[in-house]
């Protein structure tokens, strides 16, 4: 690793541990030539990983997509921030888990929904209404039916 300040390729890493979002590493590393220490975050590569829209077109997922709509569909909700993000963490590790190279529009749809139900009812018919285009206003009602009963 170059240090950021001198260039030196003599660094070492003095201490390591989780970052607060438990999906990297927080590395403190000392430059032996200049002695300014810096901090380091170790990732994980993932495979790039490919969605499948309605449309049959494809491109490369974006985590910033998921986290708009569970946001529009938050709007105006009690839902703190935090609890977005955990969500849509959650959400992205699922997909990952699945260890696919594509996936469709629809799982990720249906997972986001999943989470939102338990989350925040409102805004999940939100969502629903959005992703699974309800048509009129019977379609809305079956929705809304369907967590009532539960």
């Amino acid at each position: 690793m170059k240090c950021p300040f001198c260039g030196s390729d003599e660094t070492r890493v003095i201490d390591s541990r989780p970052a607060d979002d438990n999906t990297s590493i927080r590395r403190r590393r000392l430059c032996d030539d200049c002695k300014k220490r810096f901090t380091t975050y170790e990732k994980v590569e993932t495979i790039p990983l490919v969605v499948i829209k309605k449309d049959n077109s494809r491109e490369q997922y974006d985590r910033s997509k998921i986290m708009a709509g569970v946001l529009r569909a938050c709007h105006k909700r009690p839902v703190p921030v935090q609890q977005i993000n955990e969500l849509v963490d959650e959400v992205e590790t699922e997909i990952f888990n699945l260890e696919e190279k594509e996936i469709q529009t629809s799982v990720i749809g249906e997972l986001v929904m999943d989470k939102l139900k338990d989350l925040e009812a409102v805004a999940y018919v939100r969502f629903a209404s959005v992703y699974r285009e309800f048509k009129d206003v019977n379609t809305f009602m079956n929705e809304l039916k369907k967590i009532l009963d539960k």
